[in-house]
């Protein structure tokens, strides 16, 4: 025990460095991991925490007011039932001269049982308090912080001859609040309710479905559409969709943070395993002397393991603290996931999970490498000395009478004279490597987002919408503004075949002035009948560009020919857009006129270049004298800001990854190179000759790494973005490939650090006095 514990001492004192930066890349993934695994619980704890507490309900049925909804109770697949409730459309404005949006006021005199909102501020309707004058209204909590509501404040809601005190807001399980897709939900007392003069096509009813399997889902669905019928239908909404809904862009940062810490600890692995590879040929006369002492091949396999476990087990602990004692404070989205998963009941078993899976996982990278060091026989085995100044290949010989510098050509024959251990090293420099080149794969797509939203599905930056004008006195206002141009807009939700789901109808734009759709797969729709559509729409029918699809809206059917594919950021994709003309003529055609509003719901407005969205959005305000609704269109960008901090760590934790591997890389180089010395010196190479063939065989490894790991970094980056991007129902064509002026810099800084890390060991090593005997050529 005495022996080994010296020559562990002496092995820690000999390669401090390339220790070091080995538990600081183990910490450094360590962090990413347990990050990741907090953004998960995170993405999806809160809202199954608010499901399971109130008994949420599965399925969501919203019909019209004449459908005998209550019938659904008695599907033998439900268990229990929230409503049905009498509801009413209506925009809301805050009061005075606030912020606006649609809300489903939900008609109920006591607070449900089944799917029952959880109060988070103020209190449930009382009516006794909320007689009167004082008419109270709760919201739920998506649409009370779009508006910047809370109790107390007043709104002014159309079609209700009286102001509505907001007296409490509430959590659910819902669908949430999106400005200009789905409407906010909000309860009002029964009697409150019936003062609404809205018209018949704004008035409904709704039920919640709580069921026995929620496997059952669309099956339940289908009956409900088969014993109401579809044109008594306007909407379906499921558990499904309001969980994808609640994980959002954390499940997205949660995968970039654990798609890149399983990465990184392969590199780690990687790395670790070959510098006790390169350190077992360094050392073999060392360890035949063990050997020969006395020690057995276990004990020698034993003593490589124990070491590398411990800077395994040192770089865990390590991330393992700063994750428990720093995750908090982290600002953003990291630190409030950290906060709710630390109240979590599998917390502490999760952490010893992923601390001893990263330790198990190097452990068992080294043992291949540790074994090897066991079969090393106790007498050493003496090599011929490498030939490096006797006749070499013709290439080489080439070079020389070129006059290429013999540092040069020495130096790439030594970079790759042993072929498989030549491409080992390269191999391993090209894993952390990639990893960068994804991660600033990521940052680019990203920086797409925020610097043309209209490469991806954005092309508007602002919508408009109102009630208090005029629809000509509203084109006149946009016309007056000379830097946008309006595109006019509806919206419906349609039933799919089968009965299962909604999906969202979209006309923007006229035949006469097309919408400027981003497509990526087929092209823009311009006759009648045509429309494009997101991925998800097209997995969700099992559609393909130019295949008709059918749908039904209130019974109507809608007949398309989808003749492009559309990045769809809204919906999760599940949107088919045409021109306003082809709406209006399916639903004219249906036989039902009125089908849709004569007037537009609203307008997207495109910017023209150089035109800032703040500034016209306060230029259209006030000009309409406050009456014009105008919201700026939501970005992914905003959301996924966090993902730049994210990819800064990440890209940090690689490069510790990569310094390790090359301090192996570079003690490799300088122990060969030595073996070398003589002969290189009896060919007339100077100290600094020789010195730079030592530092250009490590740079040229680097080189091949550099240029290996970035170019597969690209085509990685692409296709994970893509894949990422047809999941999330976005569809492909998001990715952005770093610009080549970046991928260059990387092949360049990596180089640079290689030769410089190399220099000083190459000089030492250089002036080294060395005799010709078996210690150098083992």
């Amino acid at each position: 025990m005495r022996a080994a514990a010296r020559w562990t001492q002496a092995h820690l004192r000999a390669h401090r460095p390339a220790a070091v930066l080995i538990v600081l890349a183990t910490a450094g993934i360590t962090i990413s991991l347990l990050l990741a695994t907090a953004l998960f619980a995170y993405a999806t704890d809160p809202w199954q925490r608010v499901f399971t507490q109130s008994s949420g309900a599965h399925v969501w049925i919203h019909t019209r007011a004449g459908a005998p909804a209550g019938s659904l109770a008695g599907l033998d697949e439900v268990r229990a039932t929230s409503g049905p409730f009498r509801t009413v459309r209506s925009t809301a404005s805050l009061q005075p001269g606030g912020a606006r949006a649609t809300l489903e006021l939900r008609g109920t005199d006591r607070k449900p049982t089944t799917a029952a909102p959880r109060i988070v501020a103020g209190r449930w309707l009382d009516p006794a308090a909320d007689a009167g004058t004082a008419k109270g209204i709760v919201l739920d909590s998506s649409v009370a912080r779009a508006m910047w509501a809370k109790p107390g404040d007043s709104l002014v809601l159309s079609g209700f001859p009286a102001q509505l005190r907001v007296v409490g807001v509430a959590d659910t399980a819902e669908v949430g609040f999106r400005a200009g897709e789905s409407p906010g939900v909000a309860w009002v007392l029964p009697r409150t309710l019936a003062a609404s003069t809205a018209g018949q096509d704004q008035r409904g009813r709704t039920i919640g479905l709580r069921l026995a399997d929620p496997a059952d889902t669309d099956y339940v669905v289908q009956r409900a559409v088969t014993r109401l019928g579809a044109e008594q239908i306007t909407d379906v909404s499921t558990w499904r969709q309001a969980r994808a809904e609640a994980e959002g862009d954390n499940q997205l940062l949660g995968r970039l943070l654990g798609g890149f810490g399983l990465g990184a600890l392969l590199a780690a692995a990687l790395a670790v395993g070959g510098a006790i590879s390169t350190r077992i040929r360094g050392h073999l006369r060392d360890i035949s002397i063990l050997k020969a002492i006395g020690f057995t091949p276990g004990q020698v396999v034993r003593m490589f393991l124990a070491l590398h476990l411990l800077f395994a087990l040192l770089g865990v602990a390590l991330g393992a603290l700063v994750t428990q004692l720093l995750g908090g404070l982290v600002p953003g989205r990291i630190g409030e996931a950290m906060a709710v998963w630390r109240q979590l009941p599998g917390h502490a078993w999760l952490t010893l999970v992923i601390s001893g899976g990263v330790v198990v996982f190097i452990g068992s990278a080294t043992c291949l490498a540790a074994w090897r060091a066991g079969r090393v026989p106790p007498v050493p085995v003496a090599r011929a000395a490498a030939a490096t100044g006797a006749r070499g290949p013709g290439l080489t010989r080439r070079a020389l009478g070129l006059r290429v510098p013999p540092a040069l050509v020495l130096g790439w024959r030594g970079a790759f004279h042993h072929p498989l251990r030549s491409s080992a090293a390269v191999a391993r420099l090209a894993v952390p490597l990639l990893l960068i080149t994804v991660a600033l794969g990521a940052w680019t797509t990203l920086d797409r987002f925020s610097a043309h939203p209209e490469n991806v599905g954005l092309p508007a930056a602002l919508t408009a919408r109102t009630d208090a004008l005029g629809d000509r006195e509203l084109r006149q206002l946009l016309r007056n503004q000379g830097d946008l141009t309006a595109y006019p807009g509806s919206e419906v939700q349609a039933l799919v075949p089968g009965q299962t789901g909604t999906i969202t109808l979209r006309g923007v734009g006229t035949d006469a002035r097309p919408y400027p759709f981003a497509v990526v797969e087929g092209r823009a729709a311009r006759g009648p009948d045509e429309a494009v559509a997101g991925q998800g729409l097209l997995d969700l029918l099992d559609a393909r560009v130019g295949d008709w699809v059918r749908m039904t809206v209130a019974g109507r059917p809608y007949v398309l020919h989808i003749v492009g594919r559309t990045i769809e950021t809204a919906d999760s994709g599940r949107v088919v857009s045409t021109s306003l003309d082809t709406l209006r003529d399916g639903a004219s055609g249906a036989g039902t006129p009125g089908a849709l509003p004569s007037r537009p719901d609203f307008y997207h407005l495109v910017l023209h270049h150089g035109a800032d969205p703040a500034t016209v959005r306060n230029a259209l305000t006030k000009a309409s004298a406050g009456r014009l609704e105008v919201r700026q269109t939501p970005n992914p960008a905003d959301q996924l800001s966090v993902v730049r901090a994210v990819a800064v760590g990440l890209i940090a934790v690689l490069i510790l990854i990569g310094l390790a591997e090359l301090a192996t890389t570079v003690g490799a180089g300088v122990r060969d190179r030595s073996r070398d010395l003589l002969a290189l010196r009896a060919v007339g190479l100077t100290p600094r000759q020789i010195t730079a063939v030592i530092v250009s065989a490590t740079a040229f490894v680097t080189l091949a790494a550099a240029l290996a790991g970035t170019g597969l970094g690209v085509l990685a980056s692409q296709w994970l973005i893509n894949l990422q991007g047809s999941a999330s129902g976005w569809g492909a064509g998001i990715a952005q490939r770093p610009a080549v002026p970046v991928l260059l810099l990387v092949v360049a800084v990596a180089v640079l650090i290689a030769a410089t890390a190399s220099a000083l060991p190459a000089a030492r090593a250089a002036r080294r006095r060395l005799a010709d005997s078996a210690t150098d050529l083992l």
